[in-house]
């Protein structure tokens, strides 16, 4: 027996239109120099039809890959509504990534046209001529750039004006491709992950709920995290699903301008990753007239957050929340608000997992053995999900290791609690294995964050004639302050098991970072492998 249900595909053009229809008067603050750029939600949907126009005259069509090489800003958005609603399939390439990452992920994808922002001009001109499929490349704001034979330059504003302010957006298949974003590439190649209208659709739904990010119209977000880093979360289709408004920062992500932004557009939630909360902080501490308090919850992601850095922030009134997921992921998977009635003890604790998994993402553990672990809170196992927006292979590449039985692999190790909270307690090739038993390097680092001079800290697993393997401890003083490694290990040793302690240690400016602001522990062990790091051993 079917349902008599009308069957209305699951569109990225249906968020839009609502957003256009019921929330046109929302806004979208863009960050300029010595100020901000404030557009509507109807004057951005103008804009993404007359985007849809061009683009069309260009030749785009049906299943066209458009990528962007730009920042977090209305032009931007305008990108991620007319790119997809139009049949074509957006691309956001990551700025962050090395050149020739981004030349490899543009040829792969074939991407067919770029809009790059002018002040990127200079990171991108030097790539253009070894992407062998792009013919056009539209600059963002008044800029030259040379372009090779077969590729013609469009400045965005000149190439929308006199456009018509409607598009008749095609109906779809909500499982046509709708967006594509790459993973980082820290081993091998990146790998491409193409998400559906369906995809997309399904986890905006789940992304906006109260237990979720809480997204209404009556907020205004703060997008620190990257358009360019898993669709930012899925934020800019949240904004259009409830009416939310957009504060985005552009270019201007160091402290002093990002906390100048914040006081001028007054957000009242936001998104990033903890490194930029670190250097917000550590800003809004050493400036009096410094004014984040319009901001009262962030949620944070990418990796974890350091507990001495949640607790700052509730000094100020801001609830920073942890999330969890990945780029396979679309990527949200998990988010840490914690449960009714918890007393202030579990509050705490269950604010610091990654979170309790939401609906429609199902996950299991998996053991040594291949078996399926219990959600005991104890049991630590490999961590495999499935769901509506979690993918199912790469784009035109194969890696049977990632899936098994219709299950994606994460690569990360935890445990989850009875009630649905996981504790990552670190990532599969992380995890450091010491005379048999693993001892986590996330709880490490956590741990020595929190000593007062310490500003960052990785821990990396090295080699070790009797036990395999052992910690070594890599940590970034704060300015003008000091510590020696026997009173790190000591204050190690009031939180962890000795046996777990590490007896190898070195200072380094700071912490090799990913194109996604993680802690990039393949080039520590690289250095220390090679003899380029001071080591001391304790």
């Amino acid at each position: 027996m079917l349902s008599t249900m009308q069957d209305v595909p699951l569109q990225i053009r249906r968020i839009m239109e609502h957003g256009l229809n019921r929330h046109s008067t929302a806004t979208v603050d863009t960050a300029e120099p010595g100020g901000l750029r404030t557009s509507t939600f109807a004057e951005i949907g103008a804009g993404a039809a007359r985007l849809a126009h061009a683009l069309k005259e260009l030749g785009t069509g049906d299943g066209d890959r458009v990528a962007t090489f730009m920042w977090n800003n209305a032009e931007h958005l305008e990108v991620y509504l007319a790119a997809p609603s139009m049949g074509a399939v957006l691309h956001p390439l990551n700025i962050r990534l090395p050149g020739d990452q981004v030349v490899f992920i543009a040829n792969h994808a074939e991407d067919t046209v770029v809009v790059v922002d002018n002040s990127l001009l200079p990171l991108f001109a030097p790539l253009l001529p070894r992407m062998e499929t792009v013919r056009h490349v539209i600059v963002n704001g008044p800029g030259e750039l040379d372009a090779p034979e077969g590729v013609t330059v469009h400045d965005y504003a000149t190439l929308l004006e006199g456009r018509p302010a409607t598009y008749d957006w095609p109906d779809l298949d909500e499982r046509q491709a709708a967006a594509m974003c790459y993973t980082s590439g820290t081993t091998g190649d990146p790998k491409g992950v193409v998400y559906s209208h369906r995809s997309i659709y399904l986890h905006t739904l789940s992304l906006v709920a109260p237990d979720v990010f809480d997204l209404s119209f009556r907020d205004k977000v703060l997008a620190i995290v990257p358009q360019f880093h898993v669709l930012s979360w899925g934020l800019p289709y949240a904004a259009f699903l409830t009416g939310c408004s957009l504060s985005m920062p552009d270019r201007f992500l160091t402290p002093e301008p990002l906390a100048g932004f914040v006081k001028a557009s007054r957000p009242n939630k936001g998104a990033g990753v903890p490194t930029v909360w670190q250097g917000l902080l550590g800003y809004v501490k050493a400036t009096p007239d410094a004014d984040i308090s319009s901001l009262t919850s962030a949620v944070i992601g990418g990796s974890a957050c350091p507990p001495v850095l949640m607790d700052a922030y509730d000094e100020m009134g801001i609830t920073l929340l942890h999330a969890w997921g990945m780029t396979e992921m679309s990527p949200l998977g998990s988010l840490a608000r914690p449960p009714r009635g918890a007393d202030a003890d579990a509050v705490r604790a269950h604010r610091l997992t990654q979170g309790r998994f939401i609906a429609s993402v199902e996950s299991r553990l998996i053991g040594p053995d291949g078996s399926v672990l219990p959600n005991d809170g104890a049991s630590v196992g490999e961590l495999e999900v499935r769901g509506p927006w979690i993918t199912a292979s790469y784009y035109r590449a194969d890696d049977p290791e990632k899936f098994h039985d219709g299950w994606l692999r994460t690569g990360d190790v935890g445990h989850i609690s009875p009630d649905g909270y996981l504790t990552l307690t670190d990532r599969a090739k992380d995890v450091i294995k010491s005379g048999g038993e693993w001892i986590s390097s996330v709880e490490l680092e956590n741990h020595l964050m929190a000593h007062p001079a310490v500003a960052e800290a990785a821990v990396v697993g090295v080699p070790d004639e009797k036990w395999g393997e052992r910690p070594l401890a890599a940590v970034v003083l704060r300015p003008g302050m000091t510590a020696d490694y026997a009173e790190l290990r000591d204050f190690l040793g009031g939180e962890i098991a000795r046996w777990q302690l590490p007896e190898r240690w070195t200072t380094v400016p700071e912490i090799p970072k990913t194109s996604v602001g993680k802690f990039d522990k393949k080039v520590i062990r690289n250095q220390a492998a090679q003899g380029l790091l001071d080591i001391k051993k304790i």
